[in-house]
């Protein structure tokens, strides 16, 4: 079973009427103010699922800093994952900072949420090792939900949603929250290149790296060398879905960084282990 953890689709409204909503959030304005960039919906998913040989995806909510609007969008993950016979599982969203955000968290957990993300406290304006980030770990750890985060790495060319993240404070919530899944997207941010380390390896014990957008942000020995540190069994495909697309994903993961053994954990056993049964029905 192949298994894409980190996708993103979005409401028909946003999709069509996308104007609107660049003036509602600055992160958004950020991401897909340039009309080239793409924004998928559920059908759309499905579709490059069905030509990449992809068996589920982890469709993840977006940070928008208005709570009602990640209700609306988190409304759309989980009734589009209820139409799709199990192929697309819902990670929903919250914003810590919002009085009711630990109640979203409970009511999308009810519904079928599997984990939350793509959570980005800096495009929300919440502190990740403060406060609000102590409440949304209990809450997860109480409704077993697994955290996703866009996580940056501090060098490099900039780009359009780099920021959000910072790589040195999902360092220290990781650390501060060893009861937790936990993954970091974009290999998170290159955690273990930066600082190889003992203490920083012991973090993989419940920290996982999904590879989205890789090939724009990591070539193939910086992901080998990530993978001899983290070993295979801590390495989530994840295309970022439209960024890039899912069969281009899958094929720069089978060009050679894994055996045929390792690449069938990075491609879904992995995956499976973490969300528990996936069950795909006709």
């Amino acid at each position: 079973m192949i298994i894409d953890f980190h996708t993103h689709i979005f409401p028909p409204d946003v999709h069509d009427g996308r104007e609107g909503y660049l003036r509602r959030d600055p992160t958004f304005a950020e991401m897909y103010a340039n009309p080239r960039a793409k924004i998928a919906t559920a059908e759309d998913l499905l579709a490059s699922m069905d030509a990449a040989g992809v068996d589920v995806s982890v469709a993840l909510g977006f940070a928008w800093r208005d709570q009602d609007l990640c209700v609306r969008h988190n409304d759309y993950l989980l009734e589009s994952a209820a139409r799709s016979g199990g192929r697309i599982v819902p990670f929903c969203t919250v914003n810590p900072a919002a009085p009711n955000a630990v109640k979203e968290l409970t009511r999308c957990a009810a519904a079928g949420a599997r984990g939350l993300g793509e959570l980005r406290p800096d495009s929300q304006g919440w502190e990740l090792n403060d406060g609000p980030s102590d409440e949304l770990a209990a809450a997860a750890a109480e409704h077993k939900l697994v955290l996703l985060f866009h996580v940056s790495e501090p060098v490099g060319r900039g780009y359009p949603g780099k920021e959000g993240g910072k790589l040195g404070d999902f360092y220290r919530f990781v650390r501060s929250h060893a009861g937790l899944t936990v993954i970091g997207a974009h290999l998170a941010g290159g955690l273990p290149l930066y600082v190889p380390e003992p203490n920083v390896r012991d973090v993989f014990s419940h920290v996982y790296l999904d590879t989205a957008a890789q090939p724009l942000l990591y070539d193939r020995a910086a992901l080998e060398r990530i993978a001899r540190i983290t070993g295979p069994g801590r390495i989530l495909l994840g295309s970022d879905y439209p960024l890039i697309s899912q069969k281009r994903q899958i094929q720069e993961l089978r060009s050679g960084a894994f055996s045929a053994d390792d690449l069938q954990l990075v491609l879904g056993a992995n995956a499976q282990r973490l969300l528990g049964p996936v069950r795909v029905r006709p």
